[in-house]
Parts: C-alpha cells; structure tokens; sequence
C-alpha cells in the first residue's frame, strides 16, 4: 500500500466548497483509494509519499474537445484581433473549411501523433475524461479516421468518448445542406457497428439545420445539439 499525505484534498464530499481537506492524505493499494482523510489520522503504509501542500482533486472531465484535426488556424488570431470576422476568414479560405482540407490531407499516423500531444497536455493538467470530437473530415472516410485516432488516445491512459460532428460544416463538394445531411446520417450507421461513436453532434452552422434522422439506426448512441 502507498500513502500520500500532506495535500489539500479537494473531496467534492458535503454541501458546501470542495470539501476540503487541508492536510490530507490517501491510501491508494493496487491503484484503487482505500482511504481519504486527514494525515493526522493515516493509517500505516509500506511507502510514504510527502506532497508538500499541492492539492489532490478528482480526475477532471473535458467533455467537449476537438483533438484530431490537421493543419494549424492560428493566423486567424491575428485576422479577428485586426478586426476579420468570422465570415471575412471563411470566405478567404480559411475557418472550418481549411482544416477540413488540411485534415482530409493527413494521414491516419500524422493525426495520431499531433492528437496525442494535445491529449497528453491535457492529462498533465489532471484530465482523466476526454469527448472527442469528429466534424473536420466532412466525407465518410475521414471522419472514419478521426474516429479511430479519437479511440486510438485510450491508449495514454485517459477515457475517451467519441462524438460524431459530421454536420460541422457544408463541405465544397455539397451544394445544397439537405443532401450532405443525408448523406452524413448514411455513414453514421457503420461507423456505429464499428464502434467509434458515443453519440452524436448535429452543429447548427449558418448553412445547417438540426437534422436527427438516421440517428435511431444506431440504436444506444445519444443525439444532442
């Protein structure tokens, strides 16, 4: 058994605060907490770790992400704070559009390697949950792939849970919102029986509208704005 002490422990226990705990310790054996308390009250352990103040919280959880993805979009920083809109960047070939194009571009190990430093960032800073979004492949075969490179990041040691953003934007190849909304709830069923979706993100994009036909096929995946 290992015993930290000498945190803040933020319990989340009680109704009020974060049921702190100023000088806590835990007992940790075969990576499950056997007990929480005070560090004066601390059971004897075959390993001591002092943590000097820093404080301990429950894993944290970002619930919305968009990891995989290629390409990079920070000149448009610069653009909105010279006063580009949103629109202005769209129709000069950048937004969402511009990392579709980088995305479809990338290869399966080019999105894995870029996506993993962003995750691990993340569980540096105490993320043990992550949702992860599709929504930059815009055609059946990359969103397949980010999919997959979203289930891939498991392998850091973090939950992952995928989301299908397929309606993220109208792709160029689509003339008409109806038509690629169709075919999008088309692909969902297979990458479903594949298991690459949690749930399902149908964006409402100036050129989209909420559409949720087709979910239903999936059976248990969850559908939301």
């Amino acid at each position: 058994m290992k015993l930290w002490r000498g945190g803040v422990l933020a319990t989340l226990a009680g109704d009020r605060g974060w049921g702190l705990i100023e000088d806590g310790a835990l007992l940790v054996e075969d990576g499950l907490l056997r007990w929480v308390g005070p560090s004066a009250d601390a059971p004897a352990a075959e390993e001591v770790i002092e943590l000097h103040g820093a404080l301990v919280t429950p894993g944290l959880v970002d619930c919305h992400t968009h990891l995989v993805y290629g390409g990079s979009r920070a000149n448009e920083f610069e653009q909105r704070l010279q006063g580009a809109s949103y629109a202005d960047i769209a129709k000069a070939g950048g937004g969402i559009r511009s990392t579709v194009a980088a995305t479809r571009a990338a290869s399966e190990a080019e999105l894995l390697a870029a996506a993993r430093k962003r995750a691990q960032a993340l569980i540096n800073e105490g993320v043990t949950t992550l949702e992860v979004k599709s929504g930059y492949g815009l055609d059946a075969a990359t969103e397949a792939r980010m999919l997959r490179v979203a289930r891939q990041l498991a392998g850091l040691g973090v939950d992952v849970r995928t989301t299908y953003l397929a309606a993220h934007a109208l792709p160029a190849e689509f003339a008409n919102a109806d038509d690629y909304i169709a075919a999008a709830c088309l692909w969902l069923p297979d990458l479903h029986l594949e298991g690459l979706v949690d749930a399902v993100d149908m964006k409402q994009a100036p050129e989209l509208r909420f559409v949720f036909d087709g979910v239903a096929a999936t059976g248990d995946a969850a559908a939301g704005p």
